[in-house]
């Protein structure tokens, strides 16, 4: 895993000393991402500068050093990310070309595609995790490009005369021409879903490349809008019309094949690796299959908490046990959670509010006490049908599309008359006489939840309502009129509810939250993931079954959980769906208390501006008593208080350089 900076100057009058000077300002603040090497490339006469930060896995002798240029010296690669079909291609441009190479680098093969079939071609015949940028000598063109499911970072933008882009927003402050200004455009969206949701950024004139798309920049005729060189509504609607007509036990073992190929060439690594283990399904498959394939014990990592409603390290245990994994736990404190937290801001670079964040970078930093690279399950919801809305919206979307739409806004204003806490009061109350499924110890937040239901008009609105942490900024904003803007993404026709949700998830949440989550925490913690669940050949494969494999008696991950039961009993791994979550709701109302407090109190609301301090405080004291659980908007609001001060403190620390 590496960082990638540099810029396009439209100017030629810098020297190659003044060019390298930036650059490698530029990539030194992404030294976290690429500690083992450095390395620089400057072309004055067309104002390109390529700077590079090496984390070394495949290939780590100096023949692996970046940039890299190809052999008939037309292009000139800096490349952040794993080809995983690399032997593949290399042995087909052997065979073909008759190409002779002097590394075993990944990026040598690409750089050999380049030349043999093109840029655009080879794109289409890579299957990693990438962020790249190319120069094209010969036509004086610069390509930016990220890989299918957004696995990997790339933000970009013009800036007066001069385009920058980089891994992360880090690097271009070491850029003179970059100017840290707020996109208030961007601040809503972040309230809503405690991401900044891509193309945009948190600065103005910055924007993040989409996944699966690739973008051509010209000092002449400037940048034009990201091509798609691959789509997600192409492959759902050619599954629709080619789906897989074997039998269910016949697409397990296909799954089964395809899942272990794909975690074989996640596995090619000159370095030492492992995984990440929560004992979930998805991350059991991983370890599982990547066991059957090693002749070593897999090296594998977990985190626990001392609360057991939110202790997985105790399930990891038992299935590295069976496993045979040698394992790694971790058991995550209050105050080790304080300490992480203010580094948040430097490590996210924009506000961003997923509190697993915390034990994914202390997961990342146990795991690299031990290895260089780990797999992870992420991507597995998603692709097959794990989140628990899938699960039930579906089911709830069928009865309520029945009622009148009149009739709707007045049953979900009944439901929110009382408290979730009141609600589970009362249902408490009145237990022995209930059916088994409504004494669900967190009834009354599913009760709120179907209140959110009820009030949306169509499938559309009920999505973004359902994946929403604030589905209505201005209750939290103040008084300003900030846009909010809506995502215009096309879904596919004829798709089932869950369905729906599958795929916007994998267009943004996936890329936006989860990915980001990972590639930030792992790389602040110098440590290359992978996941296999977002191979785009997975992706592609998973839309060709029907839904009723995915999600069947009321589990999600159907046919997922029938590839692992030929290796793990179901006992290890059947339980209520939950993952790498932190306490968050006690510990602010106990150990973080005083942290909350003074982020919080009415002084620090208003100096930044953004929040109603009536609205954030009047959330604050419901949390405290216990009668609301707000933890999850107040985390929204902690999370953008943290990097607003942290972003006044570094737009006057670069001033005054």
């Amino acid at each position: 895993m590496c960082g990638i900076a540099g810029f396009l100057n439209r100017s030629t009058d810098s020297s190659e000393s003044r060019l390298l000077e930036i650059t490698r300002g530029m990539s030194a603040a992404l030294t976290h991402r690429g500690p083992d090497d450095e390395g620089q490339w400057a072309d004055p006469a067309c104002g390109i500068a390529l700077g590079f930060r090496r984390l070394s896995i495949i290939d780590v002798s100096p023949t692996g050093h970046q940039p890299m240029v190809s052999a008939s010296g037309r292009f000139v690669v800096i490349f952040n990310g794993e080809i995983y079909n690399y032997e593949d291609l290399r042995a087909e441009l052997v065979r073909n070309f008759a190409v002779r190479l002097r590394s075993t680098s990944d990026t040598e093969v690409m750089l050999h595609g380049f030349d043999a079939w093109g840029f655009e071609p080879t794109l289409r015949r890579l299957n990693g995790m990438f962020a790249m940028a190319v120069w094209d000598r010969e036509h004086r063109a610069l390509y930016l490009t990220r890989d299918r499911l957004g696995e990997k970072p790339a933000y970009y933008g013009w800036l007066g005369g001069t385009f920058l882009f980089g891994s992360e927003l880090k690097s271009f402050f070491a850029h003179p021409a970059f100017q840290a200004e707020i996109n208030e455009e961007s601040i809503p969206l972040y309230v809503r879903y405690g991401y900044v949701p891509a193309p945009l950024s948190i600065y103005k004139h910055v924007l993040k490349l989409p996944p699966a798309t690739f973008l051509k920049v010209t000092s002449g005729d400037g940048a034009g809008a990201p091509q798609s060189y691959w789509s997600l509504h192409d492959v759902v609607e050619r599954a629709a019309e080619s789906r897989f007509d074997g039998s269910l036990d016949e697409a397990v073992d296909s799954l089964t094949a395809r899942l272990q190929r794909s975690i074989q060439q996640r596995m090619q690594s000159d370095v030492p690796l492992g995984a990440f283990l929560s004992g979930g399904i998805d991350s059991s498959t991983v370890v599982a299959l990547m066991q059957t394939v090693s002749a070593q014990p897999v090296h594998t990592f977990s985190i626990g908490f001392k609360e057991d409603s939110h202790d997985e390290a105790k399930h990891a245990a038992r299935v590295a046990k069976h496993l045979g994994t040698k394992h790694q736990e971790f058991y995550v404190s209050c105050q080790e959670a304080l300490d992480v937290i203010p580094r948040l801001p430097e490590l996210f670079d924009e506000p961003f509010a997923d509190s697993s964040q915390i034990p994914t970078f202390l997961i990342s930093q146990l795991a690299k006490q031990y290895v260089t690279v780990a797999l992870t399950g992420d991507g597995g919801d998603e692709v097959f049908g794990g989140y628990n809305r899938y699960i039930w919206l579906g089911r709830v979307w069928s009865s309520i599309s029945r009622v009148p739409r009149r009739t709707r806004p007045a049953l979900g204003g009944a439901l929110t008359l009382l408290s979730p806490n009141a609600w589970n009061s009362l249902f408490r109350a009145f237990g022995p006489i209930l059916p088994q499924s409504a004494k669900h110890r967190s009834i009354g937040q599913k009760l709120h939840k179907i209140a959110q239901v009820l009030r949306a008009e169509n499938e559309r609105e009920l999505y973004h309502r359902i994946s929403s942490i604030v589905p209505f900024p201005s209750d939290l904003l103040d008084g300003n009129d900030f846009p909010i803007a809506e995502s215009r993404l096309e879904v596919p026709s004829g798709l089932q509810v869950a369905e729906q949700m599958m795929y916007l998830d994998t267009l943004t949440y996936l890329p936006n939250d989860i990915l980001t989550k990972v590639d930030r925490a792992s790389m602040g913690a110098s440590l290359e993931t992978r996941a296999p669940f977002v191979d785009h050949e997975i992706v592609e494969f998973a839309w060709q079954l029907p839904l009723a494999w995915k999600i069947k008696d009321g589990k999600g991950k159907y046919i997922i959980r029938k590839v692992l039961e030929k290796i793990l009993p179901p006992a290890l791994t059947e339980r209520p769906k939950a993952g790498f979550e932190i306490p968050l709701g006690d510990w602010l109302r106990r150990e973080l208390r005083d942290y909350v407090e003074a982020t919080l109190d009415e002084r620090s609301l208003r100096q930044h501006g953004y929040f109603d301090v009536a609205a954030v405080r009047s959330k604050w004291r419901e949390h405290l008593s216990g009668r609301r659980d707000w933890q999850f908007q107040l985390w929204n609001v902690l999370m953008l208080q943290a990097w607003l001060t942290r972003q006044t403190s570094a737009f006057r620390s670069t001033a005054s350089v």
